[in-house]
């Protein structure tokens, strides 16, 4: 287990249950292109295969086919103005995706300088809920979890009470 050398906190508690609900025999779609945690997941043992970049909001291709069993999805739903054409979208059965949860002590994040690198939606998890429901998904399983900060403040006090992370596993209905 990977417990001590993770960057962050969410890789543990996402590994942890991903492997609780999804079987290495499945083929694994992750949404977004290659990066730290799929390659975790590829040396765990899982078949991942990552989105190329694409546009999301406006072609949903990758996710529109019969190939895989599972899509993951881990931080890009706030990235997309309409995440719920993509999940409609999903011909897999199965679905793990997390979210950032709204704080009501921090402001939603924004990149001024790269467009792909902002928060259009930071959601409380009755929302989120309500998306996948409305989608066709049913939530079989969720968590909530903080992920602290090493630095000094109020709002890095609150961050380690206050529950900043979403983690859902859901089946088509």
């Amino acid at each position: 287990m990977y417990k001590n050398t993770f960057p962050k906190k969410r890789y543990n508690i996402t590994l942890d249950f991903l492997q609780d609900v999804i079987s290495k025999d499945d083929n694994i779609l992750d949404l977004g292109v290659t990066n730290p945690f799929s390659e975790i997941l590829k040396n765990e043992g899982y078949s991942v295969t990552n989105t190329n970049g694409e546009d999301l909001d406006i072609d949903t291709t990758a996710v529109n086919n019969d190939k895989f069993d599972v899509v993951t999805a881990f931080e890009i739903f706030e990235h997309l103005v309409a995440p719920f054409n993509v999940l409609q979208d999903i011909k897999a059965k199965k679905i793990v995706a997390s979210v950032p949860l709204k704080l009501w002590f921090a402001a939603a994040y924004q990149n001024k300088e790269d467009a792909r690198d902002r928060h259009y939606h930071e959601f409380e998890d009755w929302q989120f809920d309500w998306l996948l429901e409305k989608a066709g998904w049913k939530i079989k399983k969720r968590i909530k979890f903080t992920n602290p900060v090493n630095k000094i403040g109020f709002r890095p006090i609150l961050r380690r009470f206050t529950p900043r992370y979403y983690l859902i596993y859901a089946e088509r209905i």
